[in-house]
């Protein structure tokens, strides 16, 4: 099976602008993405709207693609930059760009959903463990999953899913276990070009969380999991933790 491994990276952000070109460790953070994605996939192109970015990838020995400035989601500009690559391949991943500590378990995990056939979508899931604690439990930022038997994904919430009933909520982690979302996506090709003509559904507009539209229009999303917590960059904040992470790590 042929997959490419997409980065959508923009410029503009609220609370980080010029995040992708922002320094973590003497390299830029789209660099080290892009690095470790390149550690798995043979095809690797980075999705930018920004010629700033666009030119740093190309310095650095990357592939790089400009798209569109109006698009509304990543996955619309994961679509572009696909078919600007002039290549065929059977399975997209999207990457985020700001997660400079992507594992290369974690794409290996999502590239095995789609040795089941019935796979359209994958993404990948963490299961939180008693170390957890309730807060992180119930943090908006941190969607949960609920799986079928079979991993396919039944529904995504910002709350707490499932809700459990005659147990004290600090006892919640002892009995049952819960599934924090990892925001890494793959699409089978023709799937990719499907989803990004649908119009926003009602359970997305109500929890905001774009993967709900392809569940409610039939999509079914196989949940790869992963032991390894993602670590990204969404404030200048952010970035002097990864800092001191990496530095810890080395």
């Amino acid at each position: 099976m042929n997959f490419v491994g997409i980065i959508p990276a923009r410029y503009a952000s609220t609370r980080f602008p010029g995040k992708p070109l922002a320094k973590l460790g003497g390299k830029t953070v789209i660099e080290r993405v892009y690095r470790q994605v390149s550690k798995v996939l043979d095809y690797v192109y980075v999705a930018t709207d920004s010629e700033q970015i666009f030119n740093t990838v190309i310095s650095f020995g990357g592939n790089a693609i400009m798209t569109s400035p109006n698009h509304k989601s990543g996955t619309d500009r994961v679509e572009e930059a696909v078919n600007k690559t002039g290549k065929k391949f059977d399975v997209v991943i999207n990457i985020q760009g700001d997660e400079p500590f992507i594992h290369e378990s974690q794409i290996k995990t999502i590239c095995e959903c789609f040795d089941d056939s019935q796979t359209m979508i994958a993404t990948l899931g963490r299961p939180f463990s008693n170390n957890d604690t309730i807060a992180e439990l119930e943090n908006p930022n941190s969607p949960k999953i609920v799986c079928d038997n079979n991993n396919f994904a039944m529904y995504f919430s910002r709350s707490i899913i499932p809700y459990i009933r005659n147990v004290e909520k600090q006892e919640w982690l002892n009995s049952f276990n819960y599934l924090k979302h990892i925001g890494l996506y793959a699409y089978r090709r023709n799937v990719l070009s499907e989803i990004t003509q649908l119009k926003q559904s009602s359970l997305e507009i109500a929890e905001s969380l774009e993967q709900l539209r392809w569940l409610q229009n039939g999509y079914k999303i196989k949940v790869g999991i992963t032991e390894i917590e993602t670590i990204g960059i969404d404030t200048p904040e952010d970035l002097q933790k990864a800092e001191e992470f990496l530095n810890k790590n080395r």
